[in-house]
Order: structure tokens, then C-alpha cells, then sequence
């Protein structure tokens, strides 16, 4: 177990490495000259742009602005917003706790419907529950985040005056204000990922209900929801375990559009500015975290595979 968490461990490094690369090659393709957004209604001034140009290296060769923008990564400082002039590691240090906040609820929405829907439906198999939660996993995955947060504004903001229809409030500064301004936005979120987790939880648990070991529990005289939870559903969730990480992940990178739609300032919008912007500073640190944030999560799912599956332990 060790020795296969430390390989997954030791991957990290080259695999930040080459996403480094990747970024840092794709946006040089970018339409546009930097210095000429940057200089604003001096461009036309030659020495004000190259003066740009000079102070961020980008009269240097490529490798150079690299291995320059890597050494200083390597030093903990992933630079300075070429807009706002403050360290990339602030604005980001600002607005992760804000996503992290809409993805973690995110998450635990689609976790209590899908799963549960899921389970259901596959001991449900070929009834009215599996038809129903086949349809709502089937319009999850069909309706738009975005349409779908439009119209939970009109009807629960607009008509309903429920809950705010836009705007964040920091969870340290009022919680109930800010879980009021984010649940909205969550439920759109994690609405599309409860739909992929129903459906894998089914497909899993079809499977598991027919194995040999949930005949022998039912052999024994076993209540059916002890064989559901204690025997099938725990082998089930191994592969469950897998798409749950990744789909964290994806909260966290996707809330562009949701967040956009109810005005909330996460890496969403740190992310479309700095892109319509040319703030490659900013651009480069928010993709690395994310990065990061896939990689770590798929080193979480790692070990929830040993806490769920003993037989992985001594591996």
C-alpha cells in the first residue's frame, strides 16, 4: 500500500512539470500582442511597448521566458498580474476558497441524490423508482447549467423571494447569508454531477447484486438491507470512489458559466478576465492549481480504494 501511494505521490512532480509546459507553450498561440493590450492608448508610443516588452521578457526567446517564469514558480512565486500589478498568489488566495466553497456543497448535493438514487434504482430494477430516477438522471445530464440557473432565479428569486438571486457572502463574515447565496449555484452544479453518479451507482450495483458473494449473504438468511449496504454497495463504490474524484475536479475547473450567472467572484471570473485580458501570469498560476487539485484528488480517491476494499490493503 506504501509503496503504490508513494508512486502515486512521485507522479505529481513530472505531472505538473509537463502541464507547466503545455500552458506555457499554448498560450504563446494566443491572437494579440500583450504589450500592445497592456500599453493601452499608449501603444502607439514604440518605446512605451517596448519598454513593456523589456520589463516581461517578451523580446526573449520562449525557453528563456520558461525557465524564467519555472525558476520563479520553484521559488514559491508565481509572479505578478500584468493587470492589477498584485501577486498571482493573492488574487488566487482570494478567490479559491470562494469555488472551493461552491464545489465542496456542490458535491455533497449530488453525492445525497445520486448515490442514494442510484442504489435505489438498481434494487428498484425494472420499476416506476427506476424509471424515475432514470428520468432525472437522463434530464440532468441534458439540461444546460447555465439555462437551468436562469430559470431557478425567476422562479426561486424572482417569484418565490426564497433566496438572493445573485451576489457572495464570505462564510466567515455571515454563514447564513453566504449558504443562502451559494446553494442555488451549488444545486446547478452538483444537479449534472448527481446525474453521471446515479448512473454509475446503478450500473455498479446491478453488477455487485449478481456476483456470488450477495447470493451466499442471501443464502444465510440476511436482511436485504444489510445485504444491499454491507456486501453489495461496498464493493459497488470502488469504481464510484473514481468518478467521485474526478468530478470533484471538474466542479472546480467547470463553475465558469454558474458562476458567471449568479455573479459569484471564483475562478470562474478570475479566469475569463485574465484569459479576454492577456494576463498570462494569471492564467498560468490558475490552470497549475487546478492541475494540482485533479492530481491531489485522484491521490484521495487512492486511498479511499484501501479504506473501502481490504482485500487492496496489503498491495
Amino acid at each position: 500500500m506504501r509503496g503504490s501511494l508513494g508512486g502515486r505521490v512521485a507522479q505529481i512532480i513530472p505531472t505538473l512539470f509537463m502541464v507547466s509546459i503545455i500552458v506555457f507553450g499554448l498560450q504563446q498561440l494566443m491572437p494579440g500582442d500583450p504589450a500592445l493590450i497592456l500599453a493601452g492608448e499608449s501603444a502607439s508610443d514604440p518605446k512605451v511597448v517596448e519598454q513593456i516588452r523589456e520589463q516581461l521578457l517578451l523580446n526573449r526567446p520562449v525557453p528563456v521566458q520558461y525557465l524564467h517564469w519555472l525558476w520563479q514558480l520553484l521559488h514559491g512565486n508565481l509572479g505578478y498580474s500584468w493587470q492589477t500589478h498584485e501577486p498571482v498568489l493573492t488574487l488566487i488566495a482570494q478567490k479559491l476558497p470562494v469555488t472551493l466553497q461552491l464545489g465542496v456543497m456542490a458535491f455533497i448535493i449530488a453525492v445525497l441524490i445520486g448515490i442514494p438514487a442510484g442504489i435505489v434504482s438498481a434494487v428498484k430494477r425494472d420499476t416506476a423508482w427506476d424509471w424515475l430516477a432514470n428520468g432525472i438522471g437522463l434530464a440532468g445530464l441534458s439540461v444546460p447549467n447555465f439555462w437551468l440557473g436562469i430559470m431557478l432565479i425567476l422562479l426561486v428569486s424572482v417569484h418565490l423571494g426564497w433566496l438572493p438571486p445573485s451576489g457572495y457572502v464570505p462564510l466567515g463574515q455571515d454563514w447564513q447569508r453566504s449558504l443562502a447565496t451559494t446553494i442555488m449555484p451549488a444545486f446547478v452544479l452538483g444537479n449534472s454531477i448527481a446525474a453521471v453518479l446515479m448512473r454509475h451507482t446503478r450500473s455498479a450495483m446491478l453488477t455487485a447484486m449478481q456476483q456470488d458473494y450477495v447470493r451466499t449473504a442471501r443464502a444465510k438468511g440476511l436482511k436485504e438491507i444489510v445485504v444491499v449496504t454491507r456486501h453489495a454497495l461496498r464493493n459497488a463504490l470502488v469504481p464510484v470512489v473514481t468518478l467521485g474524484a474526478l468530478e470533484l475536479g471538474t466542479l472546480f475547473s467547470g463553475a465558469v458559466l454558474t458562476e458567471q450567472v449568479f455573479s459569484i467572484p471564483g475562478f470562474g471570473k478570475l479566469i475569463v478576465d485574465a484569459v479576454f485580458t492577456r494576463d498570462y501570469p494569471v492564467v498560468q498560476g490558475v490552470v497549475l492549481v487546478v492541475a494540482f487539485l485533479y492530481v491531489f484528488l485522484n491521490l484521495i480517491a487512492d486511498v479511499l480504494y484501501v479504506l473501502i476494499n481490504p482485500r487492496l490493503r496489503g498491495a
